[in-house]
Formats: structure tokens, C-alpha cells, sequence
């Protein structure tokens, strides 16, 4: 499968045919993909009410560094490179302890402390 030499551009229809395919595969995957992360941020807003009910930090540094390490692991056994899953992961938890700060705020702000 490959292109022709007519000069024209002209694209073989087997390999127009083979790129559909694996755009199809790409698309169901990046679907995929954003069902689990919308998933994953449900459990994670669940996290972020109970840390605010009990005021408990957004942030749990040594939680983190373990996900990091796993998911570094992980990457390795999946032949992706450790550094761009260890970016991603980090994207993920800043938007997540960002989450949680929000939702600390909301918490204190219609539920405050009972004076001592």
C-alpha cells in the first residue's frame, strides 16, 4: 500500500481505506478516554467532599508520589514513555486539587465551623 507517483496526490483507495480504519480505532480509544477520565473525576469530586466535610487538605503529597511511581510503572510495562505518563498524571491532579480546593471553599462557605 502506497501512494501513487502521478504527481497528482492521488491516494491509493487501500491506503485511504487503512487510514479510516485506524482513525475509527483512534476516535473509539480518545472516546474512551474521556469516559474513564469523566469517571475517574467523579470518584475524585466524591473524594473532595468527604476531605472538605472532615477538613482534610486538598492536597496529599505522599499519595501523589505513590501514584506517580505506579503509574510510571504502569507505563513502562505498557511500552509508553514513563515521562509523558508522569506529565499526564500531573495535569490530572492539579485539576483535581483544584477541584477539592473549590469544593473545601463551597463547604466552609455554606456549612461553617460551630464556634468553639
Amino acid at each position: 500500500m502506497t501512494t501513487s507517483n502521478t504527481g497528482t496526490g492521488d491516494v491509493d483507495p487501500a491506503v485511504r481505506e487503512e487510514l479510516a480504519r485506524l482513525r475509527d480505532s483512534i476516535d473509539n480509544i480518545d472516546a474512551a478516554v474521556v469516559h474513564m477520565l469523566a469517571e475517574r473525576f467523579k470518584a475524585t469530586q466524591q473524594v473532595g467532599h468527604l476531605k472538605a466535610i472532615h477538613q482534610l487538605p486538598p492536597a496529599d503529597p505522599d499519595r501523589e508520589a505513590r501514584q506517580i511511581e505506579r503509574l510510571r510503572a504502569l507505563a513502562e510495562n505498557a511500552k509508553l514513555d514513563p515521562a509523558f505518563a508522569e506529565k499526564f498524571l500531573n495535569f490530572i491532579i492539579a485539576e483535581v486539587i483544584r477541584h477539592h480546593e473549590r469544593i473545601a471553599e463551597d463547604t466552609v462557605a455554606h456549612h461553617p465551623a460551630p464556634p468553639r
